[in-house]
């Protein structure tokens, strides 16, 4: 049973003083039989009071106003937290009494939402995909692993190329994103095959293992299996999330699951930076560079233009690449 130490850091540094700041967190480690969160504290500019609430979804909400003037608003989130292994499905664990389970499912609460999948530009081509990579015969638990690869192995990991705004119809396109990308298109496939998944944030924790998403945020998917329950796939990784995933919450998708979200009376101009610190049992610690990130929908009262365009992405796609080789 690992434990991770992790602190998390939001900071939102404005151009000219904003005030009555109003945001929404969603920073607080699930607690299950796999999760168990000996400490959690968190430290917020100003000091304010934070109020927490559970969402129809099950995760808890704080809430909170900075009402002074201010020109910087810092979030940080310490936690402390031992996770278990949860045992795989059996390989051979199959029947068609399984499928129809699934399909019994489309009316129940609250499969109902991680069954509905999102129109888009390439939903015919996507199906034609789903079907394919659904082998005769195959299990719920097969499938879904298919289905992981698939992603893994058709989409590149290429961070700037997207944004948290960005739609299934420019993903599909651009065959390229990151995690939260990887697991969006993962999620529409297995709610196509009509096995619920819903989107999953929180932190990947492996110690120097080089995989994509260690020490930072992280998204993955977790697949609902008839006579298991809920099996987390991180399709950046192509992989079964194990005890080195520390879940947040889980959505229909990444605006359900969103660890910081809020408006402010003020100018829009803003930067934001992100850094997230694992600490391991043995001592040693991994910290992801202070890295600044593209302002997200809920931060600032104004929106941000056509810069997510899919023609802009191309262009930067390509001077990505041309820069790999």
């Amino acid at each position: 049973m690992p434990e991770f130490k992790i602190k998390h850091i939001t900071r939102y540094s404005y151009e000219s003083p904003v005030r009555d700041s109003v945001n929404h967190i969603i920073l607080y480690p699930k607690q299950d039989d796999y999760q168990q969160v000996k400490q959690h504290k968190l430290k917020i500019s100003g000091n304010p009071h934070v109020d927490t609430f559970s969402d129809y979804y099950g995760n808890q909400i704080g809430f909170f106003t900075y009402t002074e003037p201010h020109t910087e608003l810092e979030i940080c989130s310490e936690l402390r937290v031992i996770t278990t292994a949860k045992e795989l499905p059996a390989a051979t664990m199959f029947s068609e009494l399984q499928w129809e389970e699934l399909q019994a499912l489309r009316y129940i609460v609250p499969y109902i939402d991680y069954l509905k999948w999102e129109a888009f530009d390439g939903l015919q081509e996507l199906k034609l995909v789903t079907g394919e990579r659904k082998e005769a015969h195959s299990s719920p638990y097969t499938t879904a692993l298919n289905y992981c690869s698939y992603v893994f192995e058709r989409f590149q990991y290429i961070q700037g190329v997207t944004t948290v705004q960005t739609k299934l119809d420019e993903i599909w396109k651009l065959k390229a994103g990151v995690c939260q990308d990887f697991a969006h298109i993962l999620c529409q496939m297995l709610r196509m095959a009509n096995i619920p998944a819903r989107y999953v944030s929180g932190y990947i924790c492996p110690n120097k293992n080089g995989v994509r998403g260690e020490g930072a945020t992280h998204a993955w998917v977790e697949a609902y299996i008839p006579g298991y329950g809920w099996l987390g796939l991180d399709p950046t990784n192509d992989c079964i999330a194990s005890e080195t995933y520390v879940r947040l919450a889980f959505g229909r998708s990444f605006n359900d699951c969103s660890p910081v979200k809020g408006v402010y009376k003020g100018s829009s101009d803003h930067k934001l930076i992100v850094q997230v610190i694992v600490g391991y049992d043995n001592g040693n610690t991994e910290s992801s560079e202070l890295a600044p990130i593209m302002p997200q929908e809920a931060v600032a009262t104004s929106t941000t233009g056509n810069g997510n365009s899919y023609r802009r992405h191309q262009e930067l796609l390509q001077q990505i690449q041309q820069q790999q080789q």
